[in-house]
Parts: C-alpha cells; structure tokens; sequence
C-alpha cells in the first residue's frame, strides 16, 4: 500500500528514540496532526503513561525550579515525543516555548535544547531549520550523539543524501544502538541495498531490550517484507511486533495493510479502525479510505478523506508545514493543479525522491507527462526499490508512448509488490496487459 512520507508518527520511533527526530521513509515516518478531538476516542489512551508522569513530574520541579536550563529541555523533549504517541500538534507550541526557554537560560553550549528544538523542526517538516539546529548541537558538543539522529533526518529529508549518510556514520560510531542501526536501514533501502537493510535490522532487533524497541525493530523488518511483496512474512512481522508490544499502532496498522494485500478485507477494516481510534494519523486514514474506495464503499472512503484534511488543518495551525502530504492527496483524490502547486513549493524547499515523485505524479494528472519524466526519473536515482515510483514511472512512460519502457517499469512495479496500492495496482495489471 501506498506509503506517505507523513511524520515522525509514520515511522513511530519507540522509547526516546522518538524525540530526536524521525526517519520519514515515504516515512517513515515524525509526530502527525491529528483530527478535530470531537467525536472521536482520546489517541492519548494509546500514549506511555510513564512519559505522562514524567511531564507531570517535570512540570512540578520546574515550579520550584524555573532557572533550570537542562529541566526547561527535557521537558521540551518530552512534549515532542508527547505529539508523537498522541498525534496532537498542540504539543508543539509548549515544546517550542520550553526548549527555548532553556535556551535563553543557558545559551552557551545547550546541546540538549539545541537537539530538541532540530527534533521539533523536523516534526514540523522545517527540516532546513532541523537541520542548522543539528549542526549548532554537534558544534556545541561534537559528541552528543542524539544530534545526529536529528541531522540524519534532517538531511534525508532535504536530499542532501551524502551529509545524511555521514551523520548515520557519526551516529554509528558514538551510539551503536537502536536509533543508528534503523536510521541505517532506511539509508540502505533508499539505496536498493534492501538484504544490508535487513542486516542492520536485525542487529538492532538484537540489541534491543525495551518491548517498544523490539516492536518498532519488527516492525521495519515486516515492513520490508511487505514492500518487497511478502505479504504473509510481512503479517507475521507484524503480529510479532505486537506480541512485543501490544499498544505499538503502526503494528497494528501494517497488520491491516498486510492483511488486505492477502484479500482479508474485514479483517483490514478492522484493524484500520482500531488503528485510527487509536492515533488517527493521515497515513492510515488515507489506506483506509483507499481500501474501502477500492471495495465500492465510496461514502465511507470520502468520510476518511475528510478527517485527513481536518488533521492537515490541525498541523497547519500548529506550524506544520505540510503539502508533500496535501499534495499526494490531492493528485489522486483532488484538485491535480492544486497538486502541483503545493508540490512545487515543497519542492523548492527540499528536493528528496519523495518529493520528485510525488511532483512527478501530479504532473502527470494535469497532462503534463513530458516534465515529470524527468522527475520520475529522478525518483529512480538512488535505486530503491520502491513498486510505487515504478508504477509512477511506468504510467507517464506510457503517456508518452514510450512502450517498453512503460512494460519495463510496470512489470517491475508489480515483480515488486503485486498489492502496493489496493486503487493502483489494478491499474497497473490493465496498463500493463494492454501492452502486450
């Protein structure tokens, strides 16, 4: 199924990892807005109550200690892996007023603020300022390896692939743990280097001890498996995750997206529904909606799109900067021209394979296919093996007329990962067997 390139959410980094940034993989991947809270379950039932306590408890030293620079930090730290479990932006605004709070107590050498504030930036898809608060923590303090996690990010996002991959490297060397290991995988599976990918994380798998650390590392191996068309090793991945943590969402909705690539549709329904009452994050309410479309349930589908664009609102309104997301959706289920809009203008401020893809597709829905191929192309650079991009590709190869091309790509889309999308992937098998 489609993967968007959301926030930290859509990769859901576990434990602490979270609060120092994300892999966006389509992601992975950073803290996503959520729906208007009315009418729907408190996400907030699926967060860690000891990170609940522990703001609490910060919360009340800070009253007795307001000059604490370090407290003012962690606190910060804390709000933004809060906006990840719960998928609340509201969280931001109190992380960005601690974390420079506690900058302005201490601002020499506050690594820890510094990091905080680039965890937050990349939360809010303002990676390029994600990334100078990255440099200006390993500046400060060349050995705090958490900001290379956020620089790794950062830069993955802003398609600087070289600097992305030295800060995977520096993080390696100070860290040899859980954050650098899966931020590895993700640079190797951009790459096409998918069984290097695996390797790495299974070491993090090894050294992993906290059931959401585990969870999360099964996780990213099943969804390798699924991205490579392994459905069935994909949802026992995913079962496996949940085992190691029951509360774990994107578990929970891997196993729906497994399930419905093997036909399982109502047991995809339904996970997708305790998945969205859980934390309702744009991703799975978009292959929600994509999979009842795709049932012939178009009212319930249209119900999922709007809650997608009430969350897109929400982040908005919390300083998110979002139209990769806006604009993937609205190439398919809107306006194509507005598509193009917001994605050139997220093209302007990053120029990732996500991002080209995605400028290339609405391209493509407004006609106009002689442009985007060169985006396409783009995508395909690095060669991850990605059945989406492949699809993609094939498609405005056939607008052109570029017949083996187009049978090249779509073939390979489909050799990929047979069910990548339950709307598009039917497409494909028609384009294709029109080909031949």
């Amino acid at each position: 199924m489609r993967r968007l390139p959301l926030l930290l959410t859509t990769l859901a980094l576990c434990g602490g990892l979270a609060a120092l940034g994300a892999l966006d993989r389509t992601g992975p991947g950073v803290p996503h807005p959520a729906a208007d809270a009315a009418g729907r379950p408190d996400s907030r039932s699926a967060t860690d109550s000891s990170l609940t306590r522990a703001i609490t408890a910060d919360q009340q030293r800070l009253r007795q200690l307001p000059a604490d620079a370090a407290l003012w930090a962690r606190l910060g730290a804390e709000y933004v892996e809060q906006a990840r479990l719960t998928a609340d932006p509201a969280y931001y605004p109190k992380a960005d007023e601690a974390l420079h709070r506690s900058l302005a107590l201490a601002p020499q050498a506050n690594a820890d603020a510094l990091t905080g504030l680039g965890a937050l930036a990349n939360a809010r898809h303002l990676f390029d300022l994600a990334r100078d608060f990255g440099e200006q923590a390993v500046t400060a303090s060349p050995a705090h390896w958490p900001a290379y996690a956020v620089l790794a990010d950062a830069r993955t996002q802003l398609g600087d692939d070289a600097g992305a991959t030295e800060a995977v490297q520096q993080l390696l060397d100070r860290r040899p743990g859980t954050a650098a290991f899966t931020r590895a995988a993700y640079d190797l599976e951009q790459h096409g280097r998918t069984d290097e990918a695996r390797a790495a994380l299974r070491q993090a798998l090894d050294g992993a001890y906290d059931p959401a650390d585990k969870a999360f590392c099964h996780y990213q191996l099943a969804e390798l498996d699924r991205n490579s068309g392994r459905a069935d090793d994909a949802l026992a991945g995913y079962r496996q995750a949940l085992r190691a943590d029951p509360d774990h969402t994107p578990a929970l909705a891997g196993r729906a997206r497994a399930e419905a690539a093997l036909g399982r549709n109502d047991d995809a329904l339904r996970d997708y529904a305790a998945a969205v009452a859980r934390v309702p994050l744009p991703q799975y309410l978009l292959e929600l909606g994509e999979l009842q479309e795709s049932l012939g349930r178009p009212e319930q589908a249209q119900e999922q799109y709007r809650l997608l664009a009430a969350e897109q609102r929400l982040a908005a309104a919390n300083g998110v900067v979002d139209d990769l997301t806006l604009g993937q959706f609205q190439a398919d289920h809107g306006d194509p021209a507005e598509a193009v809009r917001l994605l050139r203008a997220e093209w302007d401020r990053r120029q990732n394979v996500l991002v080209a893809d995605a400028l290339a597709w609405a391209l493509h829905r407004t006609g106009a296919d002689a442009e985007a191929l060169d985006l396409a192309r783009r995508a395909q650079a690095h060669g991850w093996h990605n059945a989406l991009f492949l699809y993609h590709l094939g498609t405005i190869e056939h607008a052109l007329g570029r017949t083996d091309d187009a049978r090249t790509h779509l073939t390979e889309a489909l050799t990929t990962d047979p069910a990548f999308n339950p709307l598009q992937a039917p497409l494909a098998r028609t384009a294709l067997a029109g080909l031949h």
